[in-house]
Formats: structure tokens, sequence, C-alpha cells
């Protein structure tokens, strides 16, 4: 029999400021998307297990787009496995807006379809019920 938890998904959307720039071509680095993972597997774990659980580990990450300031940014967690204190997640992280510079300072569209610019595979922990 499968755990309840597993195919739990959590979506968040985030504009990514231009502070956050961090390499030319308004770039922003990697971490800033792993953070966000963070974030939204907090959510998944609150939702699961009602508690905020503790990120142990990636097991892959993969870099496929570049994340820019100006866009707009949608991570995805969802549960994959559910163990006794474990949960394994699939992130991504979606591009579906974007700044568009070229039509003027502020222009900026949504993306017919979204660019997947980070996925990863990480394994959140939750304290036994009790402790």
């Amino acid at each position: 029999m499968s755990d309840p938890r597993e195919g739990l998904t959590v979506t968040h959307r985030r504009y990514i400021p231009y502070s956050h720039a961090h390499y030319a071509g308004n770039l922003v680095d990697g971490a800033y998307v792993l953070a966000l993972f963070g974030d939204v597997a907090t959510e998944v774990s609150i939702r699961a297990d009602g508690d905020e659980g503790l990120f142990a580990s990636y097991s892959d990450v993969q870099f496929r787009a570049p994340v820019r300031a100006g866009d707009v940014l949608e991570t995805v967690a969802t549960v994959v496995r559910a163990g006794r204190r474990s949960r394994v997640m699939e992130f991504e992280a979606r591009v579906v807006c974007r700044g568009r510079p070229d039509k003027g300072e502020s222009a900026a569209e949504v993306l017919a379809e979204p660019i997947v610019a980070v996925t990863a595979t990480g394994t959140v922990v939750v304290p036994p019920p009790g402790a």
C-alpha cells in the first residue's frame, strides 16, 4: 500500500528582483534556486507531517537553463517516496515570465511554454512523532 503523502505537490511562484542578479547578463546564481527549493520543501513538510522538517541532502541537481533577474520562477516539489522519517522529493524550477529589455526598460512577457531551468531530487527528514 502506498503512503498517502506520496504525490503531494506544492507550487510557489516568485518574481526574481534585479538585486539578486549575480553575474553578467543579469544571471542569478544557482544557489538562489536551491533556496527556493528549500522553501517549497518546507511547505510540503508542513502539509505532510505538521513539521517544517530538515533538508538532509540532494542526490541530483541539474542546471538546465539560465535564471535571470526579472523572471517569474515557479518552483514545484512533489513527494515521490515517504519513509518512516524521510521524504524524497523531486523539484522543478520553471521560468514562466521573462523580462524583455529589448522592447523597453520594464517590458516583460508571459512565456507560451515555461522554460525548465533547474531540476533536483532531495531528501527531507522529519522528527519522529512526539519528539
